[in-house]
């Protein structure tokens, strides 16, 4: 509206009247700086470094090259052209450990030595890079002699992947007499109840917040 009629009144009237200071007008109307070359430095930086960089290392490259440019406009730059380190995207996000106080007691109650073969079988979960994402490995132990019979690896922390490391288990599920884990979500579902029925298997929970109760010191 202003530039249409600044042919007719002047700037400073048309900005009085729609109550807006000239300065905003001048901003507005100003031609953005061509950042082009600058994007496609940024974008050869970050490619030329396994996309592996992110803006305080693309910031020391550009200085390199005598280009004084502020950490906030490369990550301006790097937004627009969807640019995103690979380490930040493997940065660990921390799930909820979905605790429950379901009315299940600790059976295993630190019983964790001189346990006869499948009497107790514990697990928990651990987490390991894979090609830059946060994958999960749920394994199972015998007390018996601390010897893993059963795992599984995925990128989700649920209750599939337990129920997938009961499935590599060599021998028949029948044998285990009992299951001991935290109060995981993971491991305190439906899924895992079905499993733990179907082949009469005892549950057993540690007691909330008590890392301790979940697995031996000694594995």
């Amino acid at each position: 509206m202003i530039r249409s009629n600044a042919h007719k009144y002047s700037i400073s009237a048309l900005c009085q009247c729609l109550n807006i200071a000239r300065s905003t007008y001048y901003y507005e109307t100003k031609e953005p700086p061509d950042e082009s070359s600058l994007e496609k430095d940024i974008e050869s930086i970050f490619n030329a470094n396994r996309r592996a960089y992110g803006s305080r290392k693309i910031k020391v490259e550009l200085m390199k090259r005598g280009e004084q440019i502020s950490r906030r406009k490369i990550c301006r730059i790097m937004h627009k052209l969807g640019l995103e380190s690979a380490y930040t995207k493997s940065k660990f996000k921390v799930h909820s450990n979905g605790c429950c106080d379901a009315p299940i007691p600790n059976e295993l109650a630190r019983q964790f030595d001189n346990q006869e073969q499948y009497a107790a079988v514990v697990s928990d979960l651990t987490y390991v890079r894979v090609n830059y994402k946060w994958h999960y490995v749920c394994l199972l132990l015998d007390l018996y002699n601390r010897e893993i019979i059963g795992y599984s690896a995925g990128a989700h922390k649920d209750a599939n992947l337990v129920y997938d490391a009961f499935a590599s288990v060599d021998v028949s599920l029948e044998r285990i007499q009992m299951f001991h884990t935290d109060r995981g979500s993971e491991f305190n579902n439906q899924l895992i109840d079905v499993v733990l029925g179907t082949f009469g298997i005892k549950r057993s929970l540690s007691l909330r917040g008590c890392p301790y109760e979940s697995l031996p010191l000694r594995v």
